[in-house]
């Protein structure tokens, strides 16, 4: 399943990717925000999302929208199993996937036109991780870090 979700400054580029999505027939459940609220919190958001990707972590997706996509990224990697990567561009989107194996894209809606970010999430959701052993190797890595760290 693909969760979508974000806060009052994303809440317009989310409800015009929700569009998107519908034309393309892909399921996806949003997370909210449900209405602009200018006094909501990204850290809500990004929060939820990040539970309900973290319950099957290889075959839920997540999408999160903010200003800049920054504070999104800070929250939803405090969650085990959870690897949320920025991306500017349909390139960046495509490398976090195949390097990272990452499952939550945030997106800055002060800085993404609208065709740009369906570009890039339709880059995000095809892209399949490549299981190089570097790749494999970091990944288990940061599994090790989560391990000791992470609650």
């Amino acid at each position: 399943m693909l969760y979508i979700g974000a806060d009052h400054r994303g809440f317009y580029l989310k409800e015009k990717i929700k569009e998107f999505l519908k034309t393309a027939n892909i399921d996806f459940q949003d997370i909210g925000a449900f209405k602009y609220n200018k006094d909501d919190d990204y850290v809500d958001f990004a929060s939820q999302v990040a539970k309900e990707v973290q319950k099957n972590p290889k075959q839920n997706k997540g999408i999160i929208i903010c200003g800049t996509g920054i504070g999104n990224v800070i929250v939803a990697n405090k969650f085990k199993n959870i690897r949320a990567t920025q991306a500017l561009t349909a390139l960046m989107a495509q490398r976090s996937r195949e390097h990272n194996d990452a499952n939550i894209l945030s997106l800055a809606a002060d800085f993404t036109d609208p065709s740009i970010a369906w570009n890039i999430i339709k880059r995000f959701l095809k892209t399949s991780f490549i299981p190089k052993p570097n790749y494999i190797r970091r990944i288990k890595k940061i599994q090790k870090i989560e391990k000791n760290i992470k609650k």
